[in-house]
């Protein structure tokens, strides 16, 4: 295996060297992206960068006016944060487990994802942190859930917990103050697992219903529509009646959600489909419309259509075009809305975790960023707030932000590191 991943990882540097030539000088970014013509990749472009984790004091890289510090450390791959009404912070450590390999290639990306820590043996718990004396550091740690299947989003509703399992959500009685929960949960609803594993939850303001992001089972239905069967959507659980249903579609792999409250909409972040070049098509940020369809497969932002797929013409002709694009191959994961006044010198707006590419020559993402809102919508260019996660040369990755949140205090980010195995904290410097 670790051959293989040696040879993918020449062969695969070897490629994207070659894509280089031609490459998009411009990010694919904004409500009225530049998206270049798709290039269909026969061999797809694979480059990882080796997972290293933080040494020697080193530290990401705030915006001005900001610092950065480790809230809690040692953790095992923690991929998504959940912050509670008394304050404790609750992080889903989980790690894909992959489906066997049916082909060569399939082959080749889990042996690079195993070398690059993303891909493995599970820890398959919820940790709760406390900071009880508020400066900023966590000095308690309990086992809040274990036991679980690739647990990954979280929400909590008047004394229910609901966590969102690879194979779909359970339900907690939970106790204000808990630092631990019994059981294994009551089971609401199935999802089929692999492929685009994360299960992100969000619940409505008014409590009533849970929406959660279900991702594709592969690239662009390379296995059959069949098997993308409840896929590639977000779904609307009704907690009065258990009924669910699939509230959008064509969302290739939809993982975080927030509430913008201007208007009241629900919004997502998007992963686009591999394969057709550096910025083709860009990842996105986009509201979610009851019963909207947003392309998957058959077509990219709104009706540019994927010839690659055998096509749907009464479907195109309804997708949505996305409102915001985030550059190609971001894997944008985390998104939270943050209030003005969070972080000296932001205001209103989406703060977006951008985990990093693999399937570009030049990387991207690999940062933590800010779009800002007016009137319930993008009003201008993302802004950094956390870099410094790849060494100059692409090689290394320090880290890779994934979930966001506002800290307990309201005048904090958290964001998770599954690659430092890191909570940081940004805060005002």
């Amino acid at each position: 295996m670790e051959f293989l991943a040696r040879a993918t990882g020449v062969v695969g540097g070897a490629v994207a060297r070659l894509r280089r030539i031609g490459t998009p000088a411009r990010q694919a970014i904004g409500a009225n992206p530049q998206i270049p013509q798709a290039r269909p990749q026969g061999i797809m472009t694979l480059k990882m960068p080796v997972a290293q984790g933080w040494t020697d004091g080193r530290l990401p890289i705030c915006a001005p006016g900001l610092r950065v510090a480790a809230f809690a450390a040692d953790l095992d791959h923690p991929r998504w944060i959940e912050v509670l009404p008394n304050g404790d912070v609750l992080v889903a450590e989980s790690k894909e487990r992959p489906a066997p390999p049916r082909t060569l290639m399939d082959r080749a990306a889990q042996a690079t994802m195993r070398r690059v820590k993303a891909i493995g043996d599970s820890a398959n718990r919820v940790t709760l942190l406390r900071d009880a004396d508020g400066d900023g550091v966590a000095e308690i740690r309990t086992v809040f859930v274990q036991d679980q299947n690739q647990p990954f989003g979280m929400a909590l509703i008047g004394d229910r917990f609901f966590l969102g399992n690879t194979d779909g959500i359970v339900a907690f009685r939970y106790e204000a103050g808990a630092t631990s929960l019994a059981g294994q949960g009551q089971g609401l609803i199935g999802f089929k697992p692999h492929g685009h594993w994360t299960r992100s939850l969000i619940a409505s303001p008014d409590g009533a219903r849970l929406y959660a992001g279900v991702g594709s089972l592969t690239n662009i239905a390379d296995q059959g529509m069949e098997a993308e069967e409840g896929r590639a959507a977000i779904w609307e659980l009704d907690i009065a009646t258990g009924k669910a249903r699939i509230f959008a579609s064509g969302l290739r792999n939809a993982v975080g959600m927030a509430w913008e409250p201007v208007r009241g909409t629900l919004w997502t972040v998007v992963n686009e489909r591999d394969g057709l070049g550096d910025e083709t098509p860009p990842d996105y940020l986009t509201q979610v419309r009851d019963g909207g369809f947003y392309g998957w497969p058959y077509s990219y932002w709104g009706k540019v259509v994927d010839d690659r797929v055998a096509q749907d013409p009464a479907l195109v002709a309804r997708a949505i075009t996305p409102d915001y694009a985030l550059g190609g191959h971001t894997a944008s994961l985390g998104l939270c809305w943050m209030p003005a006044g969070t972080l000296p010198g932001f205001g209103d707006g989406m703060v977006i975790g951008q985990h990093g590419s693999w399937n570009r020559a030049r990387l991207s993402g690999y940062k933590l960023i800010f779009v800002p809102f007016a009137d319930g919508a993008p009003s201008g260019p993302p802004r950094d707030i956390l870099t410094g996660f790849l060494s100059d040369d692409e090689r290394i990755a320090y880290g890779r932000p994934v979930g966001v949140a506002i800290g307990p205090d309201r005048r904090s980010l958290l964001m998770a590191d599954d690659v430092g195995d890191v909570i940081w904290r940004v805060s005002g410097a």
